[in-house]
C-alpha cells in the first residue's frame, strides 16, 4: 500500500458538479481536495498558489475557455497536470485541448471510480481517456498514417483481459469477473504493456482500437 496522496484542484462552472466532485475527492482514499473555481480567471490567479498534482478542467467556462486555462497553467505551472472533464467529444476540441497541455480527456458521464482512476493514471504518466475518446484519437492517426504496427504475441487470457481494460473495467473488476486475484490481473498487465511496447493503460487501449480499425 502507499502513503501517497494526489492533490487535485477543480475548474468547473456548474455549482451541483463542483460539489458533487469536491465531496467525491474529500472521502476517497488516496486524494486529497485542493479547491474549485467557477471560472477560468479565477483559476488562472489561484491555482498557482496551490499545490496540486492534477487540476480538472471542463472546455465550456464563463469567460475564458478551459483550453486557455490549460495552455495559460501549462507554462506557468510544469509540474501541474491537466485532466478535462467535459460532455464535449468533437475531435476539434480534443485536439486542442491535447495541443495546450492537457494529459488525459473525459467525459463527465464516466463513472465516479473511473474518474480516480484516470487522476491515478494521469499522476503517474498515464494519458486516461475515454474510450470514445481514445477511439477518434486513433481514427486520426490512422488517417495521418502516424500509427504503425506493434509486434503483438498476447495469449488467449492477455487478449481478453486487453478487452476488459478497453471496455473500461477496473482491475478489481476484471479480477471479479475471471474468478483471479488481482494480483494476477497486474501481473498479466504488466506482460500486456511489454508486449505491446506500451507504458499505460491508455496507450494499450489505443493499440487494440487502432487494431480493430484496421
Amino acid at each position: 500500500m502507499t502513503d501517497e496522496v494526489i492533490k487535485v484542484a477543480l475548474v468547473e462552472d456548474d455549482l451541483g458538479i463542483r460539489e458533487t466532485l469536491a465531496e467525491l475527492l474529500e472521502v476517497s482514499d488516496g486524494f486529497a481536495f485542493c479547491g474549485s473555481f467557477a471560472d477560468g480567471e479565477s483559476a488562472v490567479e489561484q491555482i498557482p498558489k496551490l499545490d496540486a498534482d492534477i487540476a480538472l478542467v471542463d472546455i465550456n467556462l464563463p469567460g475564458i475557455s478551459g483550453i486557455d486555462v490549460i495552455m495559460t497553467l501549462h507554462a506557468e505551472c510544469p509540474n501541474l497536470q491537466f485532466l478535462v472533464l467535459t460532455v464535449y467529444e468533437d475531435s476539434d476540441r480534443i485536439f486542442r485541448a491535447l495541443a495546450a497541455g492537457a494529459g488525459g480527456y473525459l467525459l463527465k458521464r464516466e463513472a465516479p471510480s473511473k474518474l480516480l482512476e484516470s487522476i491515478t493514471d494521469i499522476k503517474h504518466g498515464g494519458a486516461p481517456m475515454s474510450a470514445s475518446i481514445a477511439r477518434q484519437v486513433v481514427q486520426s492517426f490512422h488517417k495521418m498514417g502516424t500509427v504503425k504496427e506493434s509486434e503483438e504475441n498476447l495469449s488467449p487470457r492477455e487478449e481478453e483481459i486487453l478487452k476488459m481494460l478497453v471496455d473500461g473495467d477496473l482491475y478489481k473488476e476484471i479480477a471479479d469477473k475471471l474468478g483471479i486475484h488481482l494480483e494476477t490481473v497486474k501481473t498479466y498487465i504488466k506482460r500486456i504493456y511489454a508486449k505491446l511496447h506500451v507504458r499505460s493503460r491508455t496507450e494499450a487501449v489505443v493499440k487494440r482500437l487502432r487494431r480493430e480499425t484496421d
